[in-house]
């Protein structure tokens, strides 16, 4: 599925960081790895140099792995390049680092990471890089919303992610709260909510099992956003992987887009996978 697979590189080392767990992927799916670093011009020689830098250690770090790789360096526009790359090698999937302007902006603002996903036609997958330490998770939360576009590549890139690292995974559900007239909220046990279990996120269990990928699953009543990172917090995760948001701008300013919340607010690694494969 992910045969060819580009990782953005530039100065800073969370891009570094996310190129690894490309690199990793890349290694477990026997397929190829790019390197590409496209620094903007105008940008200081001394910075150029030190995405050049970056690139060289992971391209050697990948003949060590006898990881197929190529590398790019140049200068020009990033997004331009980058996708002008991805038509003509037909890449599968592309791996960007967020910058702290994706943390601190409102995420359906178009951020860098936000154009790149929005604009190319593969698989993005965008990382936030909390612990430089824990690049190799050994405990992965996967967040599932009642309607999960793509699922079957969803299912398919959190089991390659497993497989890289001989991690464990761990689906989480958010569910609200049932609300009975005059009775306030009522809350479900997790044998009710079991039963009432959305579509999706059945059909998402049942690729995982196809795939002989296993997992442990966990409901509970709360909202999305601040559930996920507490129980990130509380599993002691090393890596949440989660879909994009599908709320509308009106949607996200009224009622909070629970994706962003979890980029500002999540206590370790976090990937957002924007699937493009639907039949996978």
């Amino acid at each position: 599925m992910y045969r060819k697979i580009l990782a953005a590189v530039n100065e800073h080392v969370n891009s570094e960081a996310a190129a690894r767990y490309a690199m990793e992927v890349a290694r477990h799916t026997k397929g190829k790895i790019y390197f590409c670093s496209v620094v903007e011009r105008g940008v200081p020689e001394r910075l150029f140099r030190r995405a050049e830098e970056a690139v060289f250690r992971l391209f050697h770090r990948a003949r060590e792995l006898s990881v197929e790789v190529e590398s790019i360096v140049e200068s020009g526009d990033p997004l331009e390049r980058i996708s002008g790359i991805v038509r003509t090698e037909d890449i599968d999937l592309v791996f960007a680092a967020t910058r702290r302007e994706d943390v601190e902006k409102r995420f359906f603002v178009r951020t860098t990471a936000r154009r790149l996903a929005l604009r190319l036609p593969c698989s993005v997958a965008l990382v936030r890089v909390v612990h430089m330490g824990r690049l190799r998770p050994k405990e992965i939360l996967v967040p599932l919303k009642a309607r999960i576009p793509e699922l079957a590549e969803q299912a398919r890139f959190v089991g390659v992610l497993a497989g890289a690292f001989g991690a464990r995974l761990y689906l989480f559900h958010a569910t609200r709260p049932i609300r009975r007239f005059f009775h306030g909220e009522m809350h479900l046990t997790p044998i009710e909510w079991e039963k009432k279990l959305p579509r999706d996120i059945s059909e998402f269990i049942g690729h995982l099992d196809r795939l002989k990928v296993e997992h442990e699953r966990r409901l509970a009543p709360g909202r999305e956003g601040r559930s996920i990172t507490i129980e990130a917090a509380a599993r002691r995760a090393d890596l949440i992987v989660m879909g994009p948001s599908t709320r509308g701008l009106l949607s996200s300013l009224l009622r909070g887009n629970p994706v962003e919340q979890v980029l500002r607010e999540t206590p370790c690694d976090l990937i957002i996978l924007r699937p493009r494969h639907e039949n996978t």
